[in-house]
Parts: structure tokens; C-alpha cells; sequence
């Protein structure tokens, strides 16, 4: 077994499925010691079963900071610091502008952009203290908005705001800032969808082409955590090699 990150200590938030679940493990394969966080926290003793090395499964809710204050708290009780913080929770409502239902636009910013920034408010003395990594899951709809996703990737385009900003506020002190644009990904994601048309549509595109899987994006996780200390990897855009844009 690999363990290029043995003993150093992960929080990964969305971890029931998809990406969050794929990386726990991937990081857990390398010699991590990771904290998993979920709402859904019957699926996280699951991932605690099949992970190689010492998962703690964690109740969290990313909208609501007293969650995540708890979150990381219980993190650093029980492994003694925070080295990695991956914030994978996300929710992707695609619907028109013209009559959306605009509660699915709040649930959107609280989850993918505020949930993203009250985990790194959090969470970040710990990781100054260690010269950590925040790593950052963002979308191909953070660097291209297309019609009918224009709320989620508002959030996008937010998180990689405010992820530049923080890599300028931390870099010096040895906090390195990795944000992570996947193209599609065969995940739930696309489930969360409510309006039919805009669910069809999703179908319809990843049946279009072979998309990315979630062990393709916790490769690139992997890969981005491992570099010296000196090397920070800011940026990775991943695509379908059949996804145009």
C-alpha cells in the first residue's frame, strides 16, 4: 500500500457518494487518517467499512456553521490537527431563470458556496498551524456558465473568487489552495435536478459520452496533495476527453 500521506489528518465534506465518497477512500489508501462528512451519515459507516485505514464518520450539515464548527472540532479531537480540508459538498438544481422555483437558488448558495466558505472559516486555523491544503471541488460551470445552470454556476464562479483570494492570503504562510474543475461526472449530482426537462437533459448528455468517474477526480485529488511543499497545484480542469465544453 501507498501511504505518501500517512498520518496526515483529511476532512472530506459530501463524503456519502460520488467524488466526496471516492477521495475519502483514495485519501484513506494513502496512509490518511479522514474525517467523512455527510448529512446522510447512515452511508458514511458504510464508506468506514470499506475504507483501509481509520475512517471517523461525522453528522454534518455544510449550511449550517455550528455543524461544521462541530465537524472540524470533533476532527481535531480525535486525530490531534487537521492537514487537508476537501470540500466536496455541492447541489446542482438546473432549471430556467424565468419562474424558478428561487428556494432551489438559496439551497445552491448556501451549499456550494457559503456551506464552501464556512468549512474553510473553520477549519482554517487548524490548517495555518499545520501548512495544510484546502482543496477545493468546483465544475467546468466555474470558468463557463451555459443557459439553465446559471445559479449553480454562480456559486462556481464564486468559489474560485474566493478560493484566489485566500490562496493570496495563506500561500506565504505555507497553505497551499487547490480548486478542482470536473467536467461531467457519472454521480448523483444530476439527481438533485427537480424540473423534468432540465433532468432529461442531464441524462441525455452523459449518455452522450464516456463521462468521467468519481476515481478520476480523486486521482487528480490525490495527485494534487502528494506534490513537495514547495509545489502547489492551484488548478486542475478535468474533462471527458468527449465533453466540447
Amino acid at each position: 500500500m501507498n501511504t505518501r500521506l500517512d498520518g496526515r489528518v483529511v476532512l472530506v465534506t459530501g463524503a456519502s457518494s460520488g467524488i466526496g465518497e471516492a477521495t475519502a477512500l483514495a485519501l484513506s489508501a494513502e496512509g490518511a487518517r479522514v474525517a467523512a462528512g455527510a448529512r446522510r451519515a447512515d452511508r458514511l459507516e458504510s464508506l468506514a467499512r470499506k475504507a483501509p485505514g481509520e475512517v471517523l464518520a461525522l453528522e454534518l450539515d455544510v449550511t449550517d456553521q455550528e455543524s461544521v464548527r462541530a465537524a472540524v472540532a470533533k476532527t481535531v479531537e480525535r486525530f490531534g490537527g487537521l492537514d487537508i480540508l476537501v470540500n466536496n459538498a455541492g447541489l446542482m438544481l438546473n432549471s430556467l431563470i424565468v419562474g424558478a422555483d428561487t428556494t432551489e437558488w438559496t439551497r445552491m448558495v448556501e451549499t456550494n458556496l457559503l456551506g464552501s466558505m464556512y468549512t474553510v472559516h473553520a477549519a482554517l486555523p487548524h490548517l495555518l498551524e499545520r501548512k495544510g491544503t484546502i482543496l477545493q471541488v468546483s465544475s467546468t460551470s466555474g470558468r463557463i456558465a451555459s443557459a439553465y445552470s446559471g445559479v449553480y454556476a454562480a456559486t462556481k464562479f464564486g468559489i474560485a473568487a474566493f478560493s484566489e483570494s485566500l490562496r493570496q492570503e495563506v500561500t506565504t504562510q505555507g497553505v497551499r489552495v487547490v480548486v478542482i474543475e470536473p467536467g461531467f461526472v457519472a454521480t448523483e449530482l444530476t439527481s438533485h435536478i427537480t424540473d423534468p426537462t432540465m433532468q432529461a437533459a442531464a441524462q441525455e448528455m452523459a449518455a452522450s459520452m464516456r463521462t468521467l468517474q468519481p476515481d478520476d477526480i480523486a486521482n487528480a485529488v490525490v495527485y494534487a496533495v502528494t506534490q513537495p511543499e514547495h509545489v502547489a497545484v492551484n488548478e486542475i480542469l478535468i474533462r471527458p476527453t468527449d465533453q466540447t465544453r
